[in-house]
């Protein structure tokens, strides 16, 4: 005869599940970011950046289908190229070129702004949320930190082009993100995740071709190797699936919380592994993207 857990027991377990799980979203995502850095010094970024997506993407989709899962129907495919262009991408295409130039704190402060782009685009262009000045005040809040990590100075200055590219991804990246709501997508979770990170990865690896990447082929060191299999594992597969698993659990709000974390874990990772520099401009900046996520998020905005 088999026992059945304690209500006691069960609680306890789920808890730890969502310790777990958000450890994941803001300790994993947050280290993402320096691995990045670390895989570009010395694979083409097209490249790294398709090689993480489709392993991933494949390895979760095939096992959500083994699991049983049906697969998408045609009309959802689309759905899911969509989502893997603008999400993948023109998202991470950018942000792994930009790191070539960027630290990697910085570039998970401007990657946190993913949150007020959603939210700008959800009031001002698709009509979603209804205007509040608090959020303008927020959104305004946020971009004057990035306006002021843009602000050259003598010690510490960063191209604009990367910046901006950081910036545009995020944008694209909430794009999907509210028009994946109204998309006919499958009901699993995570086979919607797995099947628009191979899209996106794949289109990567194309898009990687075509401009060069592979002729010849890099030679890939142990360092950068670790370094997309770190990304692979603990930001796709890890993070990703502990992500999807705390929307089904736990309020919006609390598991977009990892937009503020994340670039906190990022800054000072690259601070104490890779010796990035981290002035008090840096800190201001950082302080009011973050402070303008905050009130975005708890003001009833949350990044899917």
């Amino acid at each position: 005869m088999v026992n059945k857990p304690t209500p006691d027991a069960a609680h306890g377990s789920f808890r730890i599940r969502v310790v777990m799980a958000f450890f994941a979203t803001y300790i994993l995502w947050g280290t993402t970011f320096l691995a990045i850095r670390v895989a570009v010094e010395e694979l083409p970024p097209l490249l790294a950046a398709g090689l993480r997506f489709f392993t991933a993407g494949v390895l979760l989709y095939a096992f959500m289908r083994w699991r049983g899962q049906p697969g998408p129907s045609a009309p959802q495919w689309r759905n899911l190229a969509i989502m893997g262009v603008l999400m993948f991408v023109a998202e991470y295409g950018p942000l792994f070129w930009a790191e070539k130039y960027v630290p990697s704190g910085i570039a998970s402060v401007f990657a946190a702004t993913l949150p007020i782009t959603t939210m700008v685009l959800e009031m001002l262009v698709l009509r979603q949320q209804r205007f509040r000045w608090t959020v303008l005040f927020a959104t305004l809040l946020g971009f004057c930190g990035v306006g002021a990590l843009l602000l050259p100075n003598g010690r510490q200055h960063f191209d604009l082009l990367p910046c901006a590219a950081i910036l545009a991804g995020a944008t694209s990246w909430s794009l999907g993100a509210v028009l994946s709501r109204s998309m006919e997508l499958p009901k699993s979770r995570p086979l919607t995740a797995g099947a628009a990170m191979m899209l996106g990865g794949g289109i990567l690896l194309v898009l990687s071709a075509a401009f060069g990447e592979m002729n010849p082929l890099p030679h890939i060191s142990l360092r950068a190797g670790l370094a997309v299999l770190y990304l692979i594992v603990c930001g796709s597969l890890l993070g990703f699936t502990a992500f999807i698993w705390l929307l089904a659990h736990m309020p919006a709000t609390r598991v977009a919380s990892h937009a503020y974390v994340n670039p906190i874990v990022a800054v000072a990772l690259g601070y104490f592994a890779a010796g990035e520099a981290v002035t008090l401009r840096t800190l201001a900046g950082t302080g009011l993207v973050l402070a303008s996520v905050f009130l975005i998020l708890h003001s009833g905005t949350s990044k899917t």
